[in-house]
């Protein structure tokens, strides 16, 4: 594939199987609904929501040698994703995420994400061998990191040359998995994106606003924050400079990926000269109308 890479999206791309009801729910509850399966993982909804806005990911991932590894390539390069890279493995199988959402939001997930924990750093190669980079000339691009990598990976990537040029977007694949990003906090580039329960995860507090995590969270070190709470507000910041944005309101008819969806249309909006106030109020519309269904999936 010859496409011009326009960012690399480096984390989780795996099955999504989603139950869903239109009732509310809780522990043990036993209901009708819809179960399906759709490709996903932060990485590729990050990269799926890019591809809506004209951008042209490239994922770094791993993905098995085993049929359903075949199918989820197949599905990834029909929507125009870029698959070159991805880390084939004949011994791990392709990973999964299961999660049960009620009318009342998300009851329970699991995350099956062992196969990209297993394969480290073997999912960075292409940024050392040439292929999109190397070590005296890195990757000047944009890239989209998730929560899914491990810790060690994290910590490699921080300090890692074959960063050093790259505009780092960061997101926390699920608040049991935010302290990870402890790792990039002080990155010069890194750009955060968390929810109220993750940004006070990483500042081993609790916040009440979404300013006020942005606060907190630049005061912890971070070079820049977006600051996310349901359907309260959204914030923006650098060191002094926070902004504040309600989302409009909509019926939530799905909630997973959501924050995906936020992240990829703000860095699709960025990337395509919009200012902060636009960047932030677009990302905030691509978000509600996602959760209310209206965005096809």
């Amino acid at each position: 594939m010859n496409k011009t890479v326009d960012i690399l999206c480096i984390g989780s791309v795996l099955w999504d199987v989603i139950g869903r009801a239109a009732s509310h729910m809780r522990v043990g509850s036993d209901v009708p609904g819809r179960i399906t399966r759709l490709p996903g993982g932060v990485a590729m909804n990050i990269a799926m929501t890019l591809r809506r806005f004209d951008m042209t990911p490239a994922l770094l991932s791993t993905i098995g040698r085993d049929a359903e590894g075949d199918e989820l390539i197949r599905e990834a390069t029909r929507m125009g994703l870029i698959c070159d890279h991805i880390y084939r493995s004949e011994d791990l199988p392709t990973d999964v995420y299961m999660a049960v959402e009620g009318a009342n939001g998300l009851i329970a997930a699991i995350a099956d994400a062992h196969s990209l924990e297993a394969a480290g750093d073997k999912i960075l190669r292409p940024l050392a061998n040439g292929r999109l980079g190397k070590a005296d000339v890195p990757f000047a691009g944009c890239v989209a990191l998730d929560g899914n990598l491990t810790q060690e990976l994290l910590q490699t990537i921080a300090t890692s040359p074959l960063f050093r040029a790259a505009d780092l977007r960061v997101a926390p694949a699920s608040p049991g998995k935010a302290e990870r990003l402890l790792a990039l906090i002080h990155h010069p580039t890194a750009t955060f994106y968390v929810n109220l329960e993750e940004a006070g995860l990483l500042c081993q507090t609790t916040f009440a606003t979404s300013a006020g995590a942005a606060a907190g969270l630049l005061k912890r070190g971070a070079h820049r924050v977006l600051v996310t709470d349901g359907g309260k507000s959204a914030s923006e910041g650098t060191k002094g400079d926070i902004i504040t944005q309600t989302p409009p309101a909509v019926m939530v008819t799905r909630v997973t990926g959501a924050g995906d969806t936020f992240m990829a249309a703000h860095i699709a909006s960025e990337v395509q000269g919009l200012d902060r106030p636009a960047a932030l109020t677009r990302a905030l519309n691509a978000a509600a109308t996602y959760v209310s269904g209206e965005t096809p999936l």
